[in-house]
């Protein structure tokens, strides 16, 4: 694991996402030896998962083998694994599968989970969107659902299949919802005989009075009003009480109701990854609710100047009246802060405590639409969906990433088409539609019968 003649500084970091690989490579040039260590051999552009799930984007055209990026730099190793205890005391690592790994300066980025609110029994029914195996289970869910009602012949079963749930109205809600309406009513419309795909409903809830609660309230009426053009129905003060059997009951104030939907996706909270918990146990550090760790304007643990969380993992309270969000460009700029503390810290200087400049958020509704906070500007429309374009294709890692991702856009941008629609995964039934016994047993006896003639 490590090198016993190495007399380099050994800064180890946890997580290959935006915060721990923006850190490793801002140390390529740092007198230190770098181990980064992930339980994924890959970096995945989280922002682009909602294109994977609904059949825009391969999941190769959004993720970087971590080995490859940092292939070039002679400093740094990578080591697949997953780390499941941290002894502070003695500077070491407990992994899964290999030996422990000691350290001088520690770096945790292992961002966060899914969030029911304690209702972890939904996650079967509405799958969150996360990693790859989400993406892939949502594009399965999405697609084999129009395939199903293609030959549903029951009316009220052809809705329900027809019918998709999306519960949060943050951007990955609306990005889900919005391009979830475009492939029923543009992109599928000529593909089918027997159903027509423009009645599917698309609902999105959000808890509180308006979807994109972050963003002033003038962008959340854009997007609000382009998602009802695409033809998603938003339900805001509206809170889910359960999901169970393709069902969805949820309240608007006093009133409770039920609806039913095959597809139902969760996009309404987020939880800090189980590390958050370890510290806890063996640093002392303190957590906020969601089990973020509360860090120092440093970004480092309180009484632990040599362990530094970044990411979603983290909670910084130390800039405005809220802790900063957990989006990619906080991540990027934790990660090399910290990379640039450690460098300073070496040769004996300090630096200024951390400090996030916001270049602005941006939420894409649809084809051409989008709104964009830029801090300066706020915008919507076909501006902020082309600067939402550009930043993300200019944050993908690799060159190679962004030219296939840029040529599929323009591509699906001329023909409206999404053409990763494959369906992966259990089976390509609909993995909740169940046969009546009757109809099996029917189909059991032709079976038999056509055995017997041909005997």
């Amino acid at each position: 694991m490590n090198n016993p003649q190495s007399s380099l500084p050994h800064v180890v970091i946890v997580g290959g996402g935006f915060g721990g690989l923006y850190a490793a490579k801002s140390l390529r040039n740092s007198p230190v030896k770098v181990t980064l260590i992930d339980k994924r051999n890959f970096h995945l552009f989280q922002p682009l998962l909602y294109q994977v799930a609904t059949g825009s984007l391969s999941p190769a055209d959004i993720a970087s083998p971590l080995r490859v990026v940092l292939s070039k730099q002679k400093n740094a190793q990578v080591l697949l694994d997953k780390v499941v205890d941290i002894d502070s005391a003695a500077k070491k690592l407990i992994v899964q599968d290999g030996e422990d790994v000691n350290y001088d300066m520690l770096i945790i980025a292992t961002g966060g989970s899914h969030h029911y609110f304690g209702n972890d029994q939904w996650q079967e029914d509405a799958p969150g969107l996360k990693t790859v195996e989400d993406a892939l289970e949502m594009r399965r869910r999405i697609f084999t659902a129009f395939e199903a009602a293609e030959k549903e012949p029951d009316l009220a079963k052809r809705q329900a299949l027809l019918t998709f749930v999306v519960v949060g109205g943050g951007p990955t809600g609306v990005e889900l919802a919005g391009a979830i309406a475009e492939i029923a009513h543009k992109t599928v419309v000529e593909d089918f005989r027997d159903v027509d795909t423009t009645k599917a409903k698309v609902l999105l809830f959000e808890g509180m009075d308006r979807i994109l609660p972050p963003y002033p309230e003038t962008l959340s009426a854009k997007a609000q009003e382009s998602l009802e053009k695409l033809g998603v129905e938003i339900k805001t003060k509206t809170l889910v009480t359960d999901i169970s059997n393709q069902t969805v009951t949820f309240r608007e104030g006093d009133k409770a109701d039920t609806i039913s939907a095959n597809t139902i996706l969760w996009a309404a909270g987020v939880k800090a990854s189980f590390i958050g918990r370890v510290l806890n146990k063996t640093t002392g550090a303190e957590l906020d609710r969601a089990g973020r760790v509360i860090v120092e304007p440093d970004l480092s643990i309180k009484g632990h100047p040599d362990i530094f969380v970044v990411g979603d993992l983290a909670n910084f309270p130390h800039q405005g009246e809220r802790p900063l969000p957990g989006v990619a460009p906080v991540a990027m700029q934790e990660g090399e802060y910290v990379a640039k503390l450690i460098t300073k810290k070496l040769q004996g200087k300090t630096i200024k405590p951390f400090h996030y400049f916001d270049l602005g958020s941006m939420a894409v509704v649809g084809q051409n639409k989008a709104v964009a906070d830029l801090g300066f500007a706020k915008m919507s429309g076909f501006f902020a969906w082309f600067i939402w374009v550009v930043a993300h294709i200019y944050y993908l890692i690799e060159f190679d990433n962004k030219l296939v991702v840029m040529i599929q856009w323009a591509w699906n941008y001329i023909t409206l088409g999404r053409g990763a629609r494959l369906i992966t995964g259990k089976t390509a039934l609909y993995a909740k539609t169940e046969v009546p016994n009757e109809a099996k047993e029917n189909k059991v006896d032709k079976l038999q019968e056509r055995e017997l003639v041909k005997s």
